[in-house]
């Protein structure tokens, strides 16, 4: 099952800031983006988001799942905990933070 787009909208409008978060599809879902980085995904509307230490505050009120088959463990966030966890962006934030630099691909000359 893919991603309702209005559930991709109600995502960012939630975490209110519109410069810094965004979604990218991606073969029906979706990727969540901080800062540029991915932080989580957005798989059958829910809310994955990465376990990292950044994001260690989410271990006792979250439960863990994977987003497709094979992928890595994730926070999983009900609609209840996006709605009334305040401090969601600055944990994302966080993350992307913790995360390194994309690495830049060279081109090679011909």
């Amino acid at each position: 099952m893919s991603t309702d787009k209005q559930t991709v909208s109600h995502i960012l409008d939630t975490l209110h800031n519109v410069n810094r978060f965004s979604a990218r599809a991606m073969f029906g879902e979706y990727a969540l983006y901080a800062d540029g980085k991915v932080v989580g995904l957005i798989c059958d509307d829910t809310l994955y988001v990465k376990i990292v230490p950044a994001s260690q505050e989410l271990e006792k009120i979250c439960e863990k799942g994977s987003p497709y088959p094979g992928a890595k463990p994730h926070y999983v966030l009900s609609e209840e905990q996006l709605s009334s966890l305040s401090q969601l962006p600055q944990i994302l934030f966080s993350i992307a933070k913790s995360l390194p630099e994309k690495k830049r691909k060279l081109k090679a000359n011909k």
